[in-house]
């Protein structure tokens, strides 16, 4: 993934209150580290956690109905601006589009999605044909900024 494409962080999902706080459903361990959204056109003024997720303003949204019109919409930074992984850690927009392959060298399809049901990532594939599989991050020996490597026994 080029280090300048942008990274969705999280995604507005209401309105909170009537002096234009949004409701975001975060996707990221941490926003804190980041104040500038889509490439500044927002800028991150207050984050907490509420009941039902975090609340943010923006110094961009001074009211309710502006809050309201940005459900729906999702915040990025630049790659360029996470963190520096450790070995063997990975962020999903950078699995997300490889070609697969399995270990016996089969041509398997693309990443198209990264979920979590709480025991770990699962990867999932779509075939050339449109049918997908999914295979969890454990059968996934390596990886590299070209190619996701899938243990062949985890294929279907």
């Amino acid at each position: 993934m080029p280090n300048d494409a942008p990274v969705t962080l999280a995604v507005v999902i209401g309105a909170h209150g009537i002096a234009g706080e949004v409701r975001l459903k975060v996707f990221a361990e941490d926003l804190t580290p980041h104040r500038s959204f889509n490439q500044g056109a927002l800028t991150l003024t207050s984050l907490r956690h509420g009941g039902n997720g975090a609340i943010a303003r923006f110094a961009e949204v001074r009211d309710r109905n502006a809050a309201e019109a940005m459900r729906g919409t999702e915040l990025s930074v630049p790659r360029s601006a996470l963190p520096p992984l450790a070995e063997g850690e990975y962020y999903h927009a950078d699995l997300l589009g490889l070609p697969a392959v399995s270990t016996d060298g089969t041509a398997l399809g693309r990443v198209v999605a990264i979920e979590n049901f709480g025991a770990g990532d699962v990867i999932e594939i779509e075939r050339d044909t449109g049918k997908r599989f999914m295979t969890p991050m454990a059968a996934v020996p390596e990886w590299s900024a070209e190619l996701l490597v899938v243990d062949a026994a985890f294929v279907e």
